[in-house]
């Protein structure tokens, strides 16, 4: 499915001026009409799950979907819950092997999240997990409505936004993580869904 990728895109990506960073911006990567498959084929396909989150003591459910999946059955922690992976089916790893080539790098699992609509969100973070290494690679596919996509200097305070389009791969690498948070805030206009894929290598 993801053969309508634009070639001019891929050799020349956008490259955010962002201090002690490396990230990469291919800005509709993929055929929109590819994408809108995309969209509703990981929308219809997914086994998307609402995971728990406890603060001072008191649960929440967090505001959007997920879903993980890799090559076996992977664990991975993250925003304080244990996921285990599922198999991924091919659709994935049709995605998977299109990062690959792309990044130059191997990813053995992706996290997926459904944005239903503006109300769901991810506050800051960094994928800064151990199990994922000093300076990880991840590959984020973007599909559906277009979204504001922050970073913030953990040092500085200094900010970058960025619109991730339908179809789009952003691409952080090198010290990113190490220095950088990143967030998709509450957009309560939005009223369409959005999904993401993040690539990663889990070390076991």
């Amino acid at each position: 499915m993801y053969q309508g990728t634009t070639t001019e895109q891929v050799i020349h990506p956008q490259k955010l001026k962002m201090r002690n960073a490396d990230v990469n911006y291919y800005p509709n990567l993929i055929d929109p009409k590819v994408a809108d498959l995309w969209m509703d084929c990981l929308a219809n396909q997914l086994d998307w799950q609402q995971a728990q989150i406890t603060v001072y003591g008191k649960t929440h459910p967090i505001p959007r979907l997920q879903a993980f999946y890799a090559a076996k059955p992977l664990k991975y922690k993250y925003s304080g819950e244990t996921f285990t992976a599922d198999i991924w089916p091919k659709e994935l790893e049709q995605l998977k092997d299109l990062a690959e080539s792309i990044c130059q790098a191997k990813f053995n699992c992706v996290l997926a999240n459904y944005y239903r609509n503006g109300q769901d969100t991810m506050g800051w973070h960094a994928d800064d997990e151990a199990e994922l290494g000093k300076t990880p690679v991840i590959a984020s596919f973007s599909f559906g409505v277009e979204r504001d996509f922050f970073f913030k200097h953990r040092l500085t305070g200094e900010q970058h936004k960025l619109q991730l389009a339908h179809g789009s791969l952003l691409i952080m690498a090198g010290s990113t993580q190490e220095f950088w948070y990143h967030c998709l805030p509450k957009r309560t206009r939005i009223t369409s869904g959005r999904i993401n894929l993040t690539f990663r290598y889990i070390h076991q």
